[in-house]
């Protein structure tokens, strides 16, 4: 990564004083928008006598299953220099070969997008909404060369270009190489745009925040007021901001009706999407996501893990750090919002309790470790997939669970002599590995928590809770800051399913009680304790009628038969977080260095 991060910088250098080098070069207009169709032109010249490998990427930076984008790639022709036309056949589903050209090749093609979200590209009226993955083909071989590229804007729907690629003039953008490129979602729209700058050491970077919505300025300005506030906070656990490529970093945000909810981390830029406006709940709910997906330009873009270099357009990018770099970000997501005033301490301690309860309740843990729960994200990060899968008991999802594990560190180390807390050890790994950029490993992370907090407490944190799946103490670790960790729903049932209109609508909870009286996914109750269910019947009118660990006889309909078993009902044993009121002295200064930047 660090030297392919040189790379970059000297082709930057040497591009901007003088020095030619070819460039592949792309032009992409949209006259049939309507039609969520793009025009897409690429010349590639100075070629090496051989076939010219075309391909549309299978995935995404920041994504970590196969996209299949040359799904949507048709109409392709190509021709060489002299406008003479070009063979172009298939050796497989992704590819494009080019024999017999004179050296330049210009091929065009017809794009179809429709879903304007963090992986994919949207094409309509109101938006060219591009993931260039899912936009534009490379050539095999020649990824190392710059690329320009000229976005022929809609000028009739005042459009104007927001990205992370480097300006030239006449909305021509450039990138140093193909991973920048790929790395570069732009988003074409009539938008408005926010900047500040933030003081770095001795630089000043600019945040940019380009939005494109149905709302007002003055909702937009005071969105906007709560962005300052999370990255101003964010800066201050790492003690600075990265040192953005071209000093600067570019939120590209679209909340409009006809996108989808979606954040997704780039090297100076993210994209954060919603169907929510402002004024429908999006000034208090999206924010979230612009707090998760800043925090990455440290934490997986420049801390970034091993497995993730280099990143294969390929091939599923598979990562056994995955708990860490999205779930340590997860931790922090509402931390930060916290902490910067944006919700209350009280909302913060009562949200963990969601989190907790997942991880804790889960069977998964008997089958898989975080790193392996993180060996999954192809299987679950926007996958697709027809056959049935049985998640409900064999995966936690490593936002969620990592970030449990990130509350338990912070509140350990906090424990621990020295004050010592998360804030801290990520300063350390960001000065030991993110600031110079040199991929990690587990291992790494382990010896990074020994340099910080001792061989001992490392040894044992990454033992039970990373290489094993033990829970730690979290009573006890909530309690020292003052938030009391207790099940208080005990009255209520744990039928151990989801069900919907008396039919089971998702896999039962192993152990739980749908699961040991042998139901199944789509069987339908006809009874209980001989109480008959019919159409006027009410769930929670019905379900209320019965007790913890009552046992009665179960008539369920399945595959037009019916069948009867015992159901057992069982106790909610959830937790519920709450803030306590009377602390001693202490357990309230630490509950305050907790829920503040130190």
């Amino acid at each position: 990564m660090k030297n392919r991060i040189l790379i970059v910088l000297l082709t930057v250098f040497l591009s901007f004083t003088g020095f030619s080098q070819t460039s592949n070069e792309y032009s992409i207009s949209f006259d049939k928008a309507e039609q969520h169709e793009a025009q897409i032109t690429a010349v590639f010249s100075n070629l090496e006598n051989k076939v010219l490998q075309l391909r549309m990427s299978r995935t995404s930076p920041g994504r970590y299953a196969v996209h299949e984008f040359a799904k949507n790639v048709y109409n392709v022709k190509a021709v060489d220099s002299k406008g003479n036309t070009l063979s172009v056949t298939r050796s497989d589903p992704h590819q494009w070969n080019i024999g017999s050209h004179d050296g330049t090749v210009k091929v065009t093609y017809t794009l179809f997008g429709n879903r304007g979200d963090g992986t994919y590209s949207q094409i309509d009226e109101t938006h060219a909404h591009l993931n260039i993955p899912a936009t534009f083909m490379y050539a095999l071989d020649y990824e190392h060369r710059p690329i320009k590229v000229k976005f022929d804007v809609r000028k009739d729907l005042k459009w104007k270009v927001a990205t992370q690629l480097k300006n030239l003039d006449n909305n021509t953008f450039y990138a140093p190489n193909l991973d920048y490129f790929m790395d570069s979602p732009t988003e074409i729209s009539n938008h408005s745009v926010r900047s500040f700058i933030v003081k770095n050491g001795e630089k000043d970077l600019k945040i940019n925040f380009a939005l494109h919505h149905n709302g007002t300025e003055a909702e937009f300005d005071t969105y906007f007021e709560k962005v300052k506030k999370v990255v101003l906070e964010q800066q201050k656990v790492f003690g600075e901001l990265p040192d953005y490529d071209f000093g600067e970093y570019t939120f590209l945000a679209c909340y409009i009706p006809n996108a989808s909810g979606d954040g997704m981390e780039h090297r100076n830029s993210t994209i954060v999407t919603s169907t929510r406006g402002l004024a429908e709940g999006g000034m208090e709910r999206n924010i979230g996501t612009v707090s998760h997906e800043f925090f990455h330009c440290w934490n997986v873009e420049r801390i970034r893990p091993q497995t993730l270099e280099p990143f294969d357009y390929t091939e599923a990018n598979m990562s056994g750090e995955l708990w860490f770099a999205e779930g340590f970000t997860s931790y922090y997501t509402n931390l930060i919002l916290c902490r910067a005033g944006l919700i209350t301490k009280k909302k913060y301690v009562e949200g963990l309790s969601g989190g907790l309860n997942y991880v804790w309740n889960s069977p998964a843990r008997k089958y898989f470790t975080p790193i392996e729960m993180s060996y999954q994200a192809p299987f679950v990060d926007a996958a697709r997939s027809v056959d049935p899968v049985n998640r409900e008991n064999t995966f936690i999802s490593y936002y969620t669970y990592g970030s449990v594990l990130g509350l338990a560190l912070d509140l350990s180390l906090r424990d621990l002599d020295g004050d010592k807390n998360l804030d801290d050890f990520m300063k350390l790994l960001w000065k030991t590995y993110g600031r110079n950029e040199i991929p990690y490993t587990v291992r790494d992370l382990q010896n990074v928590l020994t340099t910080y907090a001792g061989a001992t407490f490392a040894t044992d944190f990454f033992s039970n809770y990373i290489f094993d799946s033990k829970m730690p103490a979290y009573k006890t670790l909530l309690a020292s800051v003052g938030v009391d960790f207790n099940q208080s729903n005990q009255n209520e049932l744990d039928l151990g399913v989801h069900i919907g209109n008396f039919k089971i609508s998702s896999n039962p909870i192993e152990g739980g009680p749908a699961y040991n009286a042998g139901l199944a996914l789509g069987d339908e109750l006809i009874s209980l304790d001989d109480m008959v269910i019919n159409a006027e019947t009410k769930d929670a009118t019905y379900f209320g009628q019965f007790q913890p660990n009552q046992t009665v006889k179960l008539i369920y309909n399945r595959f037009g038969k019916q069948r009867e078993t015992q159901f057992t009902f069982k106790a909610n044993n959830d937790y519920s977080t709450k803030l306590q009121e009377k602390v001693s002295k202490k357990v309230k200064e630490n509950r305050e260095q907790w829920l503040r930047t130190n």
